[in-house]
């Protein structure tokens, strides 16, 4: 469900929509729809504690069907289901829709079946097993914080990135401290990668992979 009385706490606090929309994990034109309902019914924060979420949804949208006549997903079926080759949420979410209609219930939207599956699983800690196949491929990234190298005479020091790679079937790593994360140094890092593995993968897996074609273009790695 829409965390309405967030946006609303959040309006009252001066944020921007795209900056509530970004916090709330919600759409630009749904925190906007908010805002003008909220006005047609002169809602103005701090609300009463007894007005909940379902309460404004109710407010909000009367004429839309009762949240509890909806049917509610088997949440385990579908992290099963997540688990075989080839299965995605938005395909099971068109299964969930037609079992509804059969049975004459009603289905969730696609967002709202997706955040409520995630919910679950986030809640149950629910895990799945991914099958790596060997030398297939490598998972390369920028350690998340610089680290310092210090001379043994001088004692002066000097910041450095770190490189990190790891094969995922055997979980063997590969690291190597640089200097910067210009583009150069990202291929060279591959190349000692490489070497120190003894063979290449098919495929490369780097995080962030839009900011490393950007950052590659301006002649450095944005990871």
């Amino acid at each position: 469900m829409v965390s309405y009385r967030e946006i609303l706490r959040l309006r009252s606090l001066g944020y921007s929509q795209r900056q509530i929309a970004a916090s709330v994990h919600r759409s630009r034109n749904t925190v906007s729809e908010i805002f003008e309902l909220a006005d047609e019914h002169n809602l103005v924060w701090p609300l009463d504690d007894a007005m909940t979420d379902r309460s404004l949804y109710t407010l909000f949208y009367p004429d839309r069907e009762s949240w509890s006549s909806r049917k509610e997903p088997d949440y385990q079926y579908i992290h099963n289901e997540l688990a075989k080759d080839g299965v995605t949420l938005s395909l099971l979410w068109s299964e969930y829709c037609e079992s509804c209609y059969e049975e004459g219930t009603t289905p969730y939207m696609s967002t709202q079946f997706c955040d409520k599956y995630r919910r679950w699983a986030r809640l149950t800690k629910a895990t799945m097993r991914i099958k790596h196949k060997p030398g297939n491929s490598v998972m390369v990234d920028w350690a998340g914080s610089t680290f310092e190298i210090y001379d043994a005479i001088t004692g002066e020091s000097t910041k450095v990135y770190l490189f990190v790679s790891v094969l995922p079937c055997s979980c063997y790593a590969y690291v190597e401290p640089c200097l910067d994360m210009k583009s150069e140094t990202w291929i060279a890092c591959h190349v000692n990668m490489y070497s120190y593995f003894g063979g290449a993968t098919r495929l490369i897996i780097p995080d962030y992979a839009a900011e490393m074609v950007i950052g590659g273009a301006r002649g450095k790695s944005a990871l």
